[in-house]
């Protein structure tokens, strides 16, 4: 028998396969780079003032994911906040929805970002497009995600590093460590934005990103020219303007906070500023209720209560060896209520809370902090134990003198009875002017030797007066 013949067969046959395997594979490499991918794609079915619903998608998404929605002059760009069985709710970063019901809607990558150093002295919009007039941005080569999640707790490093602001008044009495996270609480009209600019000033940050949540157009120019100054070249501000669409203000602090995260990473001291943080929970607020949640705290509804804090943890230390990222949170207080939900959420989560005081404003003492409502839960790494025990004496000779003011303002007050409250009568007047500074002073090197010098010298000075 002859068993040569199939052999052959065998090997002719094996070798037309491998030869059609090539063919294939080469067809396949063909048609991944020139032929155009296939789309899921659904259709907008409902349009409301503030969002689109889309059928068609609901198996293909998850929430925080991007759609492109096609309108009549290309495309818009909506996120994800709802998902049922057979539809999604998509909210629109522009102001306006403009789409018509029938247009088409594509799953799109998620956003990321690509700084780099090119970045600073730049002013980008909350999708980190340039709107400063000065060209397009130097892309990086690192993505960075604009909801990462916070360093994990084990790894990061210690917060123990003093950080001098060059504003006395915060150096002395609620003094800053990088890595630290503090909040500004304010009215309106009390030098928030005065402050937070003094604040960017400070020579120990290597990159300052700041984030402009819901202000007036007018401002973002005025903050810039005046508040940044020679320090906006080091600086990279992100702007959502109170005009833009809620999808806009949500994003901006978390753009802010990924670009922060990239200089963090590299080794660098950042100083991330958002103001405010308040108008960011009400842009929230603004896209739950869009999503159906329920109203359960003065009409924030339950999201808003983590979204916060899930924003706030990002910043702070990095990862051992790596840099860090100082948070300094404006919060608005609606009504000087400072038990508003969103400022009661917000101090429980911060390192320390600043308060400026309507009523010290109005005195014409600037910046107007209450010394005695505002603390820094890091101060320990500051102070030593002198100046701990200073400081405690000055709060306490602060107090007094407060305590006292209406009995003094009555006539009720006679020098001798109280010898504690005729030190208080006596010094804390003269603590106030040392404290008292304007954006165009010079920053303070040390507070606590200022404050010593100004204490011995006002006495001379009023005799001289005299």
């Amino acid at each position: 028998m002859n068993v040569s013949m199939p052999l052959a067969a065998a090997r002719a046959r094996q070798l037309q396969s491998g030869a059609s395997l090539q063919r294939l594979e080469a067809a396949l490499d063909w048609g991944a780079q020139n032929l155009e991918r296939t789309r899921v794609s659904g259709v907008v079915v409902e349009i409301a003032v503030s969002h689109y619903r889309v059928s068609g998608l609901s198996r293909f998404l998850r929430l925080g994911e991007c759609v492109y929605v096609e309108i009549d002059d290309g495309i818009q760009v909506a996120e994800v906040v709802k998902i049922d069985e057979s539809t999604v709710v998509l909210k629109p970063f522009d102001a306006k929805c403009e789409a018509a019901v029938g247009a088409r809607a594509y799953r799109a990558a998620g956003l990321s970002l690509f700084p780099s150093d090119g970045w600073k002295g730049r002013v980008i919009n909350a999708l980190a497009s340039p709107i400063d007039d000065a060209g397009e941005l130097i892309q990086g080569t690192q993505a960075m995600p604009l909801d990462a999640k916070p360093p994990d707790a084990l790894r990061r490093g210690r917060v123990n590093k003093p950080i001098k602001t060059g504003v006395r008044v915060i150096d002395l009495f609620t003094p800053i460590c990088a890595g630290q996270r503090i909040g500004i609480f304010a009215g309106s009209g009390v030098g928030k934005s005065s402050l937070l600019g003094m604040l960017a000033r400070a020579p120990q940050f290597d990159t300052v990103v700041v984030a402009l949540v819901g202000e007036r157009g007018r401002e973002v120019s005025e903050f810039l020219a005046e508040s940044l100054g020679v320090n906006r070249k080091s600086a990279i501000v992100v702007v959502a303007t109170g005009d833009e669409s809620s999808m806009m203000r949500r994003l901006a602090p978390k753009t802010a906070t990924a670009i922060a995260e990239y200089f963090r990473d590299r080794g660098d001291a950042v100083l991330l500023i958002v103001d405010s943080i308040t108008r960011f929970a009400h842009a929230a607020r603004d896209v739950a209720l869009a999503a159906g949640e329920p109203a359960v705290a003065r009409g924030y509804a339950p999201s808003v209560f983590s979204d916060l804090p899930r924003l706030l943890e990002r910043a702070g230390p990095g990862l051992e060896n790596s840099g860090s990222i100082t948070g300094v949170f404006s919060v608005l207080v609606d009504g000087d209520d400072h038990n508003d939900p969103v400022a009661d959420s917000v101090r429980g989560t911060l390192d320390g809370h600043i308060v400026l005081d309507r009523s010290i404003a109005e005195q014409g003492r600037y910046p107007a902090v209450n010394v005695l409502s505002s603390i820094s839960r890091l101060s320990h790494c500051s102070w030593t134990t002198e100046q701990s025990k200073l400081v405690s004496k000055l709060r306490a000779l602060v107090a007094r003198y407060e305590d006292t003011r209406e009995i003094r303002l009555l006539g009720g007050y006679s020098v001798g009875a109280d010898p504690f409250l005729d030190h208080a009568v006596k010094s804390v007047p003269r603590i106030y002017d040392a404290m008292t500074q304007t954006p165009r002073s010079e920053p303070c090197l040390d507070p606590f030797v200022e404050l010593a010098n100004a204490l011995r010298s006002d006495g001379k000075s009023d005799d001289q007066g005299a």
